[in-house]
C-alpha cells in the first residue's frame, strides 16, 4: 500500500497542468535535439539549467528530464532514415534500422522504435519505483576492477555487431580504443597522440567521430554507388508493423527492457552499453542471425528498448545516492541544487512529492512521446523522397553546424570529414564501424578503471581475478570470445578437410 500511496502522491503532483506542460516541452525538445545530429541532451540541458532559476515548483524544473529520455527516441529517427545517429545510443539502431529504410520499411522501423521505447520506458519506470534502493546498493558493490571487467565484456560482446570477419571486428575495437586515448592523460595531464595540435588536448569529439563514420561515410557510399540511391528513395507503402512483426518484437523488447534496466544503474555510458549489449544478445540467440545487418526487425526493437529502459533507471543512483551516472545526470544534480535540494537517500523521505512526482512524470512523458511521434512517422518517411541533390547538402550542413556548435571547435568539423573518409574506406574494406564506435566510447572508461584498480591494489594485476564479480565478468568475456571465434575456426577446418579430400 505504501507504493500505491506514494504513486498517488506523485501523480497528484505530476498531473498539474503546468507540470504536464513542462513535461510536453521537455520530451518535444528532447526529440528535436535527438533528431539533429551533434546537439544532444547534454548540451541542451546545460543551456536550459539557468531557466530553472525562475521555477517556484521543483517538479517543474526537473520535468526537463524529459529532454534526456526524449532524445533517446529522437536519435533513432535520423539513424533509421539517414544512417546519421543523433544520439550515441542510436548508433547501433542504424545498423538494421537504416537497412529497413532502404528496403522501403522505414515506417515500420520508426513505429517499432516508438513502441519498443514506450514499452521499455514504462516497465523501467516501474523498476525505478519498486527497486530503486536495492539496485542502487547492487551498483555500489562494483569497484574499479568490476567496471574494468564489465567494459571488457561489453567490448568482446560487441564482436557480435559485426556481420563480417571476427578478426576485423577485433581490429575495429582496438582502433576505437586507440582513438579514445587521444588527448591529455587523465592523471598526469600529458598530451597523447595530439601531434602538437592544442585543439586535440581535450580528445576527439564523439559527435565528430560518430557523424563522420556513419553519416558522412554513408553519403560518400551512396555517391559512389548509384544503385544504392535508387533503393533508398523507393516509396514506402506501410507505416505500421504487421501482426507477425509485432509478435517477433515482443521477446526482444522484454529481454532488452531487463538488460537496459540493469545496465542503466551503472555509471558511465550505461545506455550506450545497453543498446550494444541488447543487439549482441539478439543476434546470438536468433534463429536467423544472417538477417542482422540486413534489416532484422529485432535489431531495431532490442537496442531502442534497451537504451530507453537504461535512460529511466539511470535516475536510480542520482535519486537514491546522489551519484550521477553520466554527464546528463550530473546536470540534473545542478537542477536539484538550484532548487535547494541535496540529492541522496534523504530525498525520498524529505521530499516525497519531488521523488514520486518525477517518477510519475516519466510515465506521462513516455505516453506523450508516443502521442507526439507516431503521428509524425509519415512526415519523417517523406524525407526519403527528397532529391539527393538537396538532401545530401542539407545533411552535411546540419552535421557541420551540430558538430561545431557542441564545442565551437573547427577542428571537430575537420575531424568529422576525416572520419567520414575513414568510415567510407572501412566499409569498402568490409569492416563494420559499430565496434570502432563502441571502443571509442568505452575506451576512456576502460583505461580509467584499469589504472584506478591497479593504483588501489598497488600494481597487483591479480586484483581482477581475486575479486569474485570481476572474475565472473572476465570469464564471461573469455566465453564470448570463444563463441565468436568458433564459427570462423569451424569454417576454416571444413575448408581444409574439403581440400584434403
Amino acid at each position: 500500500m505504501d507504493l500505491l500511496d506514494n504513486l498517488a502522491l506523485g501523480f497528484s503532483e505530476a498531473l498539474q497542468w503546468h507540470n504536464i506542460l513542462f513535461c510536453l516541452l521537455g520530451v518535444a525538445l528532447g526529440t528535436a535535439v535527438g533528431v539533429l545530429p551533434g546537439i544532444g541532451p547534454t548540451a541542451t540541458i546545460a543551456l536550459l539549467i539557468p531557466i530553472t532559476f525562475g521555477f517556484d515548483d521543483p517538479i517543474s524544473a526537473l520535468m526537463l528530464a524529459g529532454v534526456y529520455y526524449g532524445a533517446q527516441y529522437g536519435g533513432s529517427t535520423t539513424a533509421i532514415l539517414l544512417n546519421l545517429p543523433g544520439e550515441s545510443s542510436a548508433a547501433v539502431t542504424a545498423i538494421d534500422g537504416h537497412q529497413m529504410a532502404r528496403a522501403g520499411r522505414a515506417g515500420v522501423a520508426l513505429a517499432v522504435a516508438a513502441l519498443g521505447s514506450f514499452a521499455a520506458g514504462t516497465v523501467a519506470t516501474v523498476v525505478l519505483a519498486v527497486a530503486a534502493p536495492p539496485l542502487a546498493r547492487a551498483a555500489l558493490s562494483f569497484g574499479a576492477a568490476e567496471y574494468f571487467s564489465l567494459v571488457v565484456l561489453g567490448l568482446i560482446a560487441s564482436i557480435a555487431l559485426a556481420s563480417g570477419s571476427t578478426l576485423k571486428a577485433l581490429a575495429m575495437i582496438v582502433l576505437g580504443l586507440l582513438l579514445g586515448t587521444v588527448g591529455q592523460d587523465l592523471y598526469t595531464g600529458t598530451p597523447r597522440f595530439t601531434f602538437g595540435v592544442r585543439e586535440l588536448y581535450q580528445g576527439l569529439s564523439f559527435v565528430a567521430v560518430a557523424v563522420g563514420v556513419f553519416g558522412i561515410a554513408e553519403i560518400l557510399r551512396n555517391l559512389h554507388d548509384p544503385r544504392t540511391r535508387t533503393r533508398m528513395v523507393s516509396r514506402v507503402a506501410n507505416l505500421w508493423p504487421s501482426r507477425a512483426e509485432l509478435r517477433r518484437i515482443v521477446a526482444p523488447v522484454a529481454r532488452a527492457t531487463g538488460l537496459g534496466s540493469l545496465l542503466g544503474v551503472l555509471p558511465g555510458g550505461g545506455h550506450v552499453l545497453a543498446s550494444y549489449a541488447s543487439y549482441a544478445v539478439e543476434k546470438r540467440i536468433s534463429r536467423t542471425p544472417g538477417e542482422f545487418g540486413h534489416g532484422a526487425i529485432e535489431g531495431v526493437a532490442g537496442p531502442e528498448s534497451a537504451n530507453n529502459a537504461a535512460a529511466q533507471t539511470s535516475f536510480i543512483p542520482l535519486l537514491t545516492l546522489g551519484l550521477p551516472a553520466h554527464p546528463v545526470m550530473a546536470l540534473m544534480v545542478s537542477a536539484f541544487i538550484i532548487q535547494g535540494i541535496t540529492p541522496g537517500p534523504d530525498v525520498m523521505t524529505d521530499q516525497p512529492a519531488l521523488f514520486w512526482g518525477l517518477i510519475a512524470s516519466m510515465w506521462i512523458g513516455n505516453i506523450l512521446l508516443v502521442l507526439l511521434n507516431l503521428p509524425l512517422i509519415g512526415l519523417w518517411v517523406r524525407m526519403l523522397s527528397v532529391p539527393y541533390s538537396v538532401l545530401f547538402p542539407v545533411i552535411v550542413v546540419f552535421a557541420c553546424i551540430g558538430t561545431y556548435s557542441l564545442g565551437q571547435n573547427p577542428w571537430d568539423v575537420l575531424a568529422m570529414a576525416v572520419f567520414g573518409l575513414l568510415g567510407f574506406v572501412l566499409v569498402r574494406c568490409g569492416c563494420e564501424p559499430a565496434p570502432l564506435l563502441l571502443g571509442f566510447v568505452l575506451g576512456p572508461l576502460l583505461e580509467e578503471n584499469l589504472r584506478r584498480a591497479l593504483l588501489i591494489s598497488r600494481g597487483d594485476p591479480t586484483v581482477f581475478l581475486t575479486r569474485p564479480i570481476s572474475a565472473v565478468l572476465l570469464a564471461l568475456a573469455a566465453a564470448a570470445l570463444v563463441v565468436a571465434v568458433l564459427p570462423a575456426i569451424r569454417r576454416k577446418r571444413d575448408v581444409v578437410f574439403a581440400e584434403d579430400e
